[in-house]
Order: structure tokens, then C-alpha cells, then sequence
């Protein structure tokens, strides 16, 4: 009878409150958190929000709510948690019976009613910037941050500006000030003035409310550490003025303003019915206001580390060199953000000058590490700057290193001013310009590595300075250094001694005093795992229809394989058999190993992927080769050799048989059968299934997220995939951009996708949310690789599954990998047992060794380096035809980077092709189609204009090259050793200009 009596108050409550939680609710972020709803109605709300409005999908529920009888235990709690889980906490104020005193809800509903009569000032404001530092004070939350964003991606920058004024408004009152401050931040004084009728800091050290709020909490408290928001010690929350009521009041906000009829358009995303003279489903921000005293201090970005993270950080925060090995998603980036704030804390109090560089090993993780950790909970104290070699304007790097505290960096970046420096140009960075640096993903620090080159620059310095000090003399500062990895691996060893020779190498390479690692106790969350092993094939007809043209191929071409067709055997010996058939000019051999290459390569797609994009692939190839015989207008025909013809009619004689083998699905590889049943396990086993698949190339991940989205079963069961692959640009896969990339990453961690397709881009550090199966299909490399992916999987109760072919070796190199982790704990447990004495002994000897090493490498490279003989001595000729095409001397260097050829001459010799899926645009030169030989039509290189130049940039690996009589193939123009020439940009301009003038006169 009680429990009556109070669901009946309850609901009293919620109807009274209808008209202001209609306003204050987000209906698909609150349903996610109401248990006692079930998924029926779920899905009636979420369809009226989606195909009506939000408030009627909230009148939905509030009518829900009251015609469910009878309602189950202690649902009302849940639903007052939901709203705070959701985001919704002022509503939860009002079901609770404990909104805003009158007054204090009348100013904040002011302060939303002014937020509506500037918004269309309001909307030119740098929405993403705005949008960061709104996340960052607590007025916006993960998931208004991602909408956002996508907003912005999707709909240009007013978009996003739009739902961001949407949703801040939902927050409690002092979302205003906080708002305030974040324009502040964010170099919006325009907008701060509008908003406030003063510039930025106006009166602002005297006003304690504001103090608190725009500068720093009272007393001593750390604005690292994450609390609830600091009650203000005054009430007002503007300077100069006694209550917001007072002064936003005084402008006469509740008169119609001519503004009015185009701020209900503005925040109304389509046609609705109209209530109260407004659409449905507009922002009427006046209804809304959320919770907290408008004058309270936003809530600062925290750094709170659990017990095993100090510990990991003890001897860093001593200022010792360090490496962090801790699994992934335990915080390693967060306990290096601690270390660098305390680093930096330390100096400033000794009164030393500090400066942080955090590398990494791959651009997206420049943007993650500067948004989500660095930039993130130091921003209020120190200068935090991010600067990748991707960046599309040339700004000095020495320059954004001397105006910051922080920077976030790739590794080669850094390098590359390093050896600046070292050559004495004045623009370089030394040493010691830095006091810290971190370095993500160390176990790359090895010999060839571009952090190991860093750090060998490093060894060199320390080694002089003990020198030094015996002699009495000054020596040269050098940074603290700081290690972060999941796994540093084995290095192949097969044995423990060995094993414990790779951790120590890698800790003597960053000169580390240690090798920390923590006890994750409750913390550790461990995958399940299995193997599923799928049978061979009984039949594979499309496979023997490849393996027929293929053998036809060899008869013709006189070529006998040593190994089985499909394998990667195969492949290394049809790549020896084109590149000496190139360097023979023997055409016949060396078109046939071209084709033969792309039949294996579909052979291996067959295998693990569907038949259909096996010869989706084939019939592109073709289609490609095809085009390039088709000369552009006004051209001469492009010659087609017997060979060429005798392997395009081959092809077109097998098309249609392979066409139609493709479309039977009893004949599709059992991996794919396997890997269809896993998902589908996953995804009706799981009320929220996240997953990844890993697989090896860019092409097999792009194939399987395409066959995920054409299947109706996988879309019967709520998965939405896509696929995620890397940014270089050696592929012949179309590359992702790091905002690609980006995009995708946001749209898994908003779950607009919940299935990720990925190569092994995403194994390594980037920031993925959590996931509860992660799939390795048909790949396994090495145990870093194993540890990282299965580390992907960070959520409660998730799987690691192995999907493999029976007889691919892959499950038993899977075995050899769990082997080898255990060896590797065993070793890291060796290492931190040796003595210190011991432990600092063997790490000298690999130091001293590694030094050693890379003077002779250096004097190697200086012997193999750019010859002095003339450039004239270099020929070229195109790697199809042969024809000559040009010497060294008419070659020339651009930035150091680009070789191209801008004489008459050459000129005549190729035809230019558009290719606008490779458009590259950076501040001085962009690329925008490719150039081919004249005669064959073999790609030569691209077209790129530098600076108002159109200038025909050579790809080296297209040519055969010609030195001292001996032809050889070189891949890369470093292999080549000469000396070019450097572009001379006044010279070409002049030519350029002078032939201009002369076409005009005629």
C-alpha cells in the first residue's frame, strides 16, 4: 500500500514536471540506462525521436511511464539515475522534487533566453575548439562532444555551433560562466563582449565568484585533481554587476525582438507541427537551464592515478629515466601526463626553464595524445601545442618548440631538427633546448628505428659528458627520458637468456634506470580466448580457374615455378623473375611476372576473402591496364605488344567463368564461414556487441567490411561496420587520411559503427573505445602484435578469438606467440631481479656496443653516399618499353624530396593522365594527375605544380636505371647516390614568364 501511495507521488511529480523535463531530456542517451522499460517500448521511443521529435519521444515516455502497471520495484530510482547517467542531471533535479529556488531558475532561464537572442553571432564562433574546452569544463559531455563534432564533419562549422548552444544549455546554472570562460580560452572576445557588454578580464581580479571560476579554485586546491564543481563564495557571476537576474533582466528579454522568428528556424532541423508558435522540435533554450549555483567554478580536467600507477611513476616523478610496461588500456599516456605536469611543476619552482616533447610513431596519434590526455588536463597551466611532418602549413617546428611548454610530435619530426642542429643550421633543435621526453610505443627504440636514432644521439652526449666531468669541465644538459609500451617483446628469441638480451638492449637504448611494471590486481582484465579452425576446401573450381591462366602464362613466357601457386613463396620469386627480366629488357618476361603478381595476389583474396572481390580485383586490374593503351586526343596510338595482347584476351576468355563461379556461395572458403558465425555469436550473445577484426591488407579489411554491409543477416542482428586502414601512401590501396581515421574511430566511440574492420593500424596506441570481442582473421606476426590487439578488448567479459585455415600455419604461429609472452614476463622479471650494479654494468656494455655500431653504419654511408661523378652518368629508360628518356643532369631536386624533369625534351617523350583520387595539396606544391610514357603508357611518375610551375616529378621504381653500363632496379632514389641538382625556382620562373610573353605576342 505504501509502495502505492509513493509511485503515485512519484508520478504526480514527473506529470507536473512534464513541460520542463520535455526540454531537459535526451531521449537516446537516458533509454540506454532504463532497465525496467523493455525493449519494445525502447524501440518505440527511439523510432518516434527519430522520425518525429525529441519531445514527443519524451511525451512517450513520461506517457509510458504511467500507463505501466504495475511498475517494478525501485524503478524510480533507476529512472532518476538513468537521467543523471544520460546526462540529463537538471532533469533528475526536477523528478527528484529539488529543483532550482525560483530565483535561481528564472536567471538561468535569462541566461538561456540570451544564448538565444545572440545565437546567430554565437554560430561564427570555432566550434571545435569551443566544443573541446566545453568537454573539458564539464558543460558538455562524451557523448555531446562526438555529436558535435560529427556535426561539424557533416555539416560545416554553423552545424555544429548549433547543437552545441543546444545542448550546454541542459547543464546546471553556472553553465553560463563556464561557457564564458570557454570563449575566453578559446580567443573568442568578440563573442565574450556581446555576451557579457565587457572584453575579457574586465574587473575580473577583485570579483571572488569570478576569480574562482575563470582562474583558479580557492585555497589549495590542484586544478589537476577532479572534484565537484567549488561553491563561489559570491553570488554574482558577472563583474561589476550584483545578480545575473539584475543584468540580464535589465535588457528586456521577455519583449519580442525581430530576432525571434529566426531563432526558432535556427535550431529546428526540419518542418514541424508548431507549438506555442515554435516547431516541435526547436531548442526553445528558454525552457531549459540546468543545474549548480551560476556563480560555482566549472569542474577542472582531472588526473587521479590508482595505487599501481604511482607506483609505476615513483622513480620518473625522482626525475630517473624510465619505461613504463603496463598492459594495454591500464593508463600508461595518463601516468606520462602526470609525470610531465609534476616535471614541469618542479622546474618552474626550482626556477629552471622546462620543455616536454611527447613522441609517437604514427600521425593519428599526434591529435589523440594532444586532445584526449595532454591538451586535455594541462591546458589551464602550461602551453600545449601538437605538430606532425602530415601538417599542411610549414610553420618552423623550432619556433612552436621555444613558444610551448608541451609538444606532441612524430619521432621523425624531431629527428629531422635534430640533425638541423647537428649540421649547424640555426633553425635546428638540440638536446638540450628539452628537459623531458616521452616516448609512446618504445619498443620501436631499435637499431634502424627513428627513435633509436634519436636516442643514439643521446648515448653520444651522456658518454661525452662522463668524459667531461673526469676532465672538470662543463658539461651539456640532456632530457629526462620516459618509455611507455604494452609489450617490448622478445625479438624473436627462442630461448630466456636471449629474451632477457632484447629487454635489455631496449632499456639500455633509452637509458633506463628501470623497467616498471605494475600489479593490476582487480584492475587486469583478461580476454577470453579461443581458436576456430575452418576446414580446407573440398572444391575450389575459381581457384582452378586462376591456376589454369596462370600455367598458361608460364608456358608462354617459358617460366617454370619452384613453388605452389597462391603462396607467398610464389610472390618473391615472380617479383626476382620481373626485376630481372627489366633489367635483361627482356618485355615478354617481364609483362608476363606483372600479371602473373596480380593472378596470385587473387588467388590469396580467394582464400581468405569472397571469390567475388577476388575477381573484383582481377577486373580492375585490367580495366586499368586497358585504359592506359587509350591514348588522349590528339594523340598517337599507344603500341600493344603480342605479349600484351596474347594476356588481355587471356583474361577475357576466363571473365565470364569466373564471373559466374564468383556468384556460387557453395564453393566460398571456409574461414569466411567461420568468421560469419563468430560475429553473429557475438552480436545475439551480447546486448551491446563491440568488436574489431584484424586482418593483414588494406584490401582483404576493405572486401570483408563491404561483405558485412551487402549481408541482411548481419543487419537482421544491429551490425553496423566499416573499415579503418593506414595513411601511408606505399599501397596501392587508396591511403585514409589521419581525419578519416578520425572520423571512423569518433562514429565506434558514439556506436554509430559497433563493428571495426581494421589492419594493423589499430593494434598500436591509437584510442579505441572499449570493446567486448576483438577477431584476428587469417593474421598473426609477432607477440607485440598478439598483445596489442588482444588488448583492443578492454571491456568486462570480452573474447579473443582466432579465426584460421586448417593448414595455414596460422593457429600454430599463434602458439609460438603465447610462448614467447610468457618468456617475455619471465625475462622483464630477470631484468628487474639483476642487481643494480649488475643491471647497470650489462646496460653500458649494449650501450657503448650500440655507439660503436652506428659510427661504423655512418662511415658506411658515407662511403656508399652521393658519388661525386657527374649526374650525366645516370641514365633512364622506361621500364616498359626501354626507350631512353633521359640523363641525371636533367634531373633536379625540389625540398629535398621531389626529383623532377622540366626540359623541353622530356616534355615531348610523355602524356599526362588525371587522377583525381590522389589530389594532394600542401602550402607550396600539389599533385593532381600522373604522367606515362607516350609510346606504352607505363606510369612514369605524377604532375605536380610547385608554386605556379607545372613540374613532371619522376617515381624512380618506374625506370630502369643505367650506371657505369650496368642496369639496375632501384626502388628508392636514395639507393641511387648521386648528387642531383637543386631545383632553381628564380630560373624555371623566368623561362616560365618569357615563354608566356612570347605565346602572347604571336
Amino acid at each position: 500500500m505504501a509502495a502505492d501511495k509513493d509511485n503515485t507521488a512519484n508520478i504526480s511529480l514527473i506529470v507536473d514536471f512534464r513541460p520542463r523535463l520535455r526540454k531537459l531530456i535526451e531521449i537516446e542517451f537516458v533509454l540506454d540506462h532504463l532497465n525496467f522499460l523493455d525493449n519494445d517500448n525502447k524501440d518505440l521511443i527511439r523510432t518516434k525521436a527519430r522520425k518525429e521529435s525529441n519531445l514527443k519521444a519524451v511525451d512517450l515516455l513520461i506517457d509510458t511511464i504511467i500507463r505501466i502497471r504495475p511498475l517494478p520495484k525501485g524503478w524510480f530510482r533507476e529512472f532518476v539515475d538513468a537521467l543523471s547517467a544520460g546526462g540529463c542531471k537538471h532533469a533528475a533535479t526536477y523528478v527528484e522534487d529539488s529543483p532550482p529556488c525560483p530565483a535561481l531558475e528564472a536567471e538561468n532561464d535569462n541566461c538561456v533566453r540570451l544564448i538565444e537572442l545572440l545565437s546567430p553571432s554565437l554560430l561564427g564562433m570555432k566550434t571545435t575548439d569551443v566544443c573541446w574546452d566545453c568537454f573539458s569544463k564539464g558543460i558538455l559531455t562524451m557523448e555531446d562532444r562526438e555529436i558535435i563534432l560529427a556535426e561539424c564533419q557533416n555539416r560545416g562549422n554553423m552545424g555544429g555551433a548549433r547543437e552545441l548552444l543546444r545542448r550546454i544549455v541542459r547543464f546546471p546554472p553556472g553553465w553560463f560562466s563556464t561557457f564564458l570562460k570557454a570563449l575566453q580560452v578559446t580567443e573568442h572576445k568578440d563573442l565574450y563582449k556581446e555576451l557579457t557588454g565587457e572584453s575579457p578580464g574586465d574587473n575580473l581580479i577583485d570579483e571572488p565568484g569570478v576569480l574562482m571560476a575563470v582562474n583558479e579554485a580557492p585555497g589549495n586546491v590542484d586544478p589537476m585533481v577532479e572534484e565537484g564543481p567549488v561553491e563561489a563564495v559570491g553570488k554574482s557571476f558577472l563583474p561589476g554587476q550584483e545578480t545575473l537576474d539584475s543584468s540580464v533582466t535589465s535588457m528586456h528579454l521577455d519583449e519580442p525582438s525581430e530576432a525571434d522568428s529566426e531563432i526558432a528556424d535556427l535550431y529546428s532541423g526540419t518542418e514541424e507541427p508548431m507549438e506555442n508558435g515554435k516547431p516541435e522540435n526547436s531548442l526553445d533554450l528558454s525552457m531549459s537551464g540546468c543545474i549548480a549555483p551560476a556563480a560555482e567554478s566549472p569542474p577542472k580536467a582531472v588526473i587521479v592515478l590508482r595505487d599501481y600507477q604511482m607506483d609505476v611513476a615513483r622513480p620518473a616523478l625522482e626525475g630517473k629515466n624510465i619505461i613504463i610496461c603496463l598492459p594495454t588500456g591500464s593508463g600508461k599516456t595518463r601516468v606520462a601526463v602526470y609525470i610531465t605536469k609534476e616535471h614541469l611543476d618542479s622546474r618552474r619552482k626550482e626556477g629552471r626553464p622546462g620543455k616536454v616533447v611527447v613522441l609517437v610513431n604514427k600521425v593519428p596519434l599526434v591529435e589523440q595524445h594532444y586532445s584526449t590526455e595532454f591538451w586535455k588536463f594541462l591546458k589551464n597551466k602550461y602551453k600545449v601545442e601538437r605538430v606532425s611532418g602530415d601538417s599542411q602549413l610549414k610553420i618552423s617546428f623550432t619556433d612552436i618548440v621555444q613558444k610551448n611548454d608541451i609538444v606532441i610530435c612524430t619521432a621523425q619530426l624531431l629527428e629531422n631538427y635534430l640533425e638541423r642542429a647537428h649540421s649547424g643550421d640555426d633553425d635546428g633543435i638540440k638536446l638540450s633546448d628539452l628537459s623531458l621526453i616521452v616516448i609512446d610505443e618504445c619498443h620501436h627504440t631499435q637499431k634502424g628505428g627513428v627513435y633509436n636514432h634519436i636516442m643514439i644521439r643521446y648515448l653520444k652526449q651522456k658518454h661525452k659528458n662522463a668524459k667531461l666531468k673526469k676532465e672538470q669541465k662543463d658539461t651539456v644538459a640532456i632530457p629526462q627520458i620516459l618509455g611507455l609500451t604494452a609489450s617490448p617483446g622478445v625479438g624473436g628469441a627462442k630461448k630466456i637468456d636471449k629474451a632477457e638480451e632484447h629487454i635489455l638492449r631496449i632499456c639500455a637504448n633509452l637509458d633506463a634506470y628501470k623497467i616498471m611494471t605494475g600489479n593490476l590486481g582487480e584492475n587486469k582484465k583478461e580476454p577470453h580466448k579461443r581458436i576456430a579452425t575452418a576446414e580446407e576446401r573440398k572444391e575450389d573450381p575459381f581457384g582452378d580457374v586462376l591456376k589454369g591462366v596462370m600455367n598458361a602464362i608460364h608456358i608462354h613466357a617459358e617460366l617454370n615455378p619452384t613453388c605452389d601457386l597462391g603462396t607467398q613463396n610464389y610472390e618473391q620469386w615472380v617479383v626476382q623473375k620481373e626485376q630481372n627480366a627489366a633489367k635483361e629488357e627482356n618485355q615478354k618476361v617481364r609483362v608476363c611476372a606483372e600479371h602473373l603478381r596480380q593472378y596470385n595476389e587473387a588467388l590469396y583474396l580467394g582464400k581468405t576473402i569472397r571469390m567475388w572481390d577476388a575477381f573484383s580485383f582481377l577486373d580492375k586490374y585490367f580495366d586499368e591496364e586497358l585504359k592506359k593503351k587509350v591514348a588522349p586526343e590528339d594523340e598517337e596510338a599507344i603500341i600493344k605488344t603480342d605479349t600484351e595482347r596474347f594476356l588481355f584476351t587471356l583474361f577475357k576468355d576466363s571473365k565470364v567463368k569466373l564471373q559466374e563461379l564468383a556468384k556460387l556461395p557453395q564453393y566460398e572458403n571456409n574461414s569466411l564461414a567461420k568468421l560469419r558465425t563468430k560475429i553473429l555469436h557475438e552480436f545475439t550473445s551480447r546486448e551491446k556487441a563491440r568488436g574489431i577484426i584484424f586482418t593483414k591488407t588494406r584490401r582483404s579489411a576493405i572486401a570483408l567490411a563491404q561483405w558485412v554491409q551487402e549481408n541482411s543477416k548481419f543487419e537482421e542482428v544491429g551490425v553496423k561496420a566499416c573499415h579503418v586502414i593506414g595513411g601511408g601512401g606505399q599501397s596501392v590501396v587508396k591511403p585514409m587520411t589521419a581525419a578519416e581515421q578520425r572520423d571512423v574511430l569518433n562514429k565506434f566511440q558514439n556506436a554509430e559503427i559497433n563493428l571495426l574492420i581494421a589492419t594493423t593500424v589499430a593494434e598500436e596506441g591509437l584510442d579505441i573505445a572499449a570493446c567486448n570481442f576483438v577477431i584476428r582473421y587469417e593474421l598473426v606476426t609477432n607477440e607485440i602484435a598478439m598483445i596489442q590487439a588482444r588488448g583492443r578488448g578492454r571491456a568486462e567479459d570480452s573474447s579473443y578469438t582466432l579465426v584460421a585455415g586448417e593448414g595455414s600455419g596460422v593457429a600454430e604461429r599463434e602458439s609460438v606467440n603465447e610462448y614467447r609472452e610468457k618468456m617475455m614476463s619471465k625475462a622483464i622479471d630477470k631484468v628487474k631481479k639483476l642487481d643494480q650494479e649488475e643491471y647497470e654494468k650489462r646496460i653500458k656494455e649494449f650501450q657503448i656496443q650500440a655507439i660503436m655500431e652506428e659510427r661504423v653504419r655512418t662511415t658506411k654511408k658515407k662511403q656508399k653516399g652521393m658519388k661525386k661523378e657527374s649526374p650525366s652518368k645516370v641514365k633512364f629508360s622506361c621500364r616498359s618499353c626501354n626507350k631512353p628518356v633521359c640523363s641525371g643532369e636533367d634531373v633536379e631536386i625540389i625540398e629535398n624530396m621531389h626529383r623532377v624533369n622540366v626540359t623541353p625534351q622530356f616534355k615531348e617523350l610523355f602524356i599526362q593522365r588525371e587522377n583525381t583520387s590522389l589530389v594532394k595539396r600542401l602550402l607550396d606544391y600539389e599533385t593532381n594527375g600522373f604522367i606515362a610514357c607516350k609510346d606504352c603508357g607505363q606510369r612514369w611518375g605524377s604532375m605536380m605544380l610547385y608554386r605556379g610551375i607545372e613540374c613532371p616529378c619522376l617515381h624512380v621504381k618506374n625506370f630502369l636505371v643505367t650506371y657505369d653500363e650496368k642496369r639496375k632496379n632501384v626502388n628508392k632514389w636514395s639507393e641511387l647516390g648521386i648528387q642531383l641538382p637543386a631545383f632553381d625556382y628564380a630560373e624555371h620562373a623566368r623561362s616560365v614568364a618569357e615563354s608566356s610573353e612570347d605565346e602572347e605576342s604571336m
